[in-house]
């Protein structure tokens, strides 16, 4: 479906032609037959108006199916109403310039507000060339009386007044629509952005309350008494759920490598219990989704809360496969998703876990 200013453009156009339509043989017809007989030579007018309705039909062909008229159409058809007006202007009897025989005067100006309207500056120099091209033949044409010049320079001043009225209305009429669809767009735009943001606040409220959902039992049970928090496994429990809460903040960062400094977020977890951990990043950077970024960084999280005295994470990241592996001297064991699957093995008190994404 067309834009609004496109409608309003083809609207336009229409109502141009259907003026043009009507005031061909409502208002030049009956002057023509007149006068057919004082033309010289006197074929000359009926060709003119003939030229001038064949013009307006094949400017229907394509306005009556909502389309701007072709370059080469607009063109053409303008200079072949500008030769039609000089051919009865050329033809008119003596003192009759700009009176009822000189019926092509105004009717000219119509063809060229429908076939020139979407072009605005040739229109005006069009409109120019026939007010010159008419007003120079009637000089030319012989002596000219003060009643004569008085009549043309109102008929002049008529005609010409009214068409270039016409077409500023158009103009502003394009103009209007232009802006008015240009603040439809930004309104969009605004709209489109606001529903992004209410939609990544959603996002990130449920980021925050699955992650909260495996916290909230610890902290009632710390609350009620249930877990003791001097046992190993309790401090296990914290560090880990305050290692989860550091990853999702860490998501919410805007930095050029998401996954490694989600990692880099995961460490902590050791390195506050006092456990050595190393890291090492290899490949470029690869555009990892957020929640293939949450299932890599799992078995980091539970390798480093197991984690006695020193771990080793790498991160490993291809065009095909994104790796990430942690080495630990602890006991750890995570499953992993048809996405995202993790390998783990244990062996001489050493815990070696792999969560593998690849692309798609």
């Amino acid at each position: 479906m067309p834009e609004p200013p496109a409608r309003i453009a083809a609207t336009t156009r229409i109502v141009l032609l259907g003026v043009t339509a009507v005031i061909q043989p409502a208002l030049s017809l009956a002057p023509l037959l007149r006068h057919q007989a004082g033309y010289r030579p006197p074929f000359a007018a009926a060709l003119g108006y003939g030229v001038l309705t064949a013009v307006t039909l094949g400017c229907a062909w394509w306005l009556l199916r909502r389309k701007p008229l072709p370059a080469p159409v607009a063109f053409g058809g303008t200079l072949v109403v500008l030769a039609a007006s000089s051919l009865v202007t050329a033809a008119l009897p003596p003192d009759s310039f700009f009176r009822e025989a000189h019926w092509s005067f105004g009717l000219v100006g119509w063809h060229l507000l429908v076939l020139l309207a979407d072009r605005m500056p040739v229109l005006l120099t069009a409109l120019a060339a026939h007010v010159t091209a008419s007003v120079a033949q009637f000089l030319l044409a012989g002596p000219v009386a003060r009643t004569e010049l008085g009549d043309a320079a109102i008929v002049l001043f008529g005609v010409t007044t009214f068409q270039l009225a016409v077409a500023g209305l158009v103009r502003l009429l394009g103009r209007r629509a232009g802006e008015a669809a240009a603040a439809a767009a930004e309104r969009d735009r605004l709209a489109t952005r606001a529903a992004v943001a209410a939609q990544a606040g959603r996002d990130r409220q449920a980021g925050f309350a699955e992650q909260l959902g495996a916290t909230l039992p610890l902290l009632a049970g710390l609350a009620d008494g249930t877990v003791d928090p001097r046992t190993a496994d309790t401090r296990a429990r914290c560090a880990l759920a305050a290692a989860q809460l550091r990853r999702l903040f860490a998501e919410n960062d805007d930095v050029p490598d998401p996954l490694v400094h989600e990692v880099a977020a995961c460490l902590d977890v050791g390195e506050r219990r006092g456990v050595a951990v190393a890291l090492a990043v290899s490949g470029d950077v690869v555009d990892v989704p957020a929640a293939a970024r949450r299932e890599l960084t799992g078995p980091v999280l539970t390798a480093l809360a197991a984690a006695r005295t020193r771990a080793r994470v790498s991160v490993l990241r291809t065009p095909e496969l994104v790796r990430v592996a942690v080495v630990a001297d602890g006991s750890a064991a995570v499953t992993g998703s048809a996405a995202v699957p993790v390998t783990s093995h244990s062996r001489d008190g050493q815990t070696w876990l792999e969560a593998r994404w690849r692309p798609e």
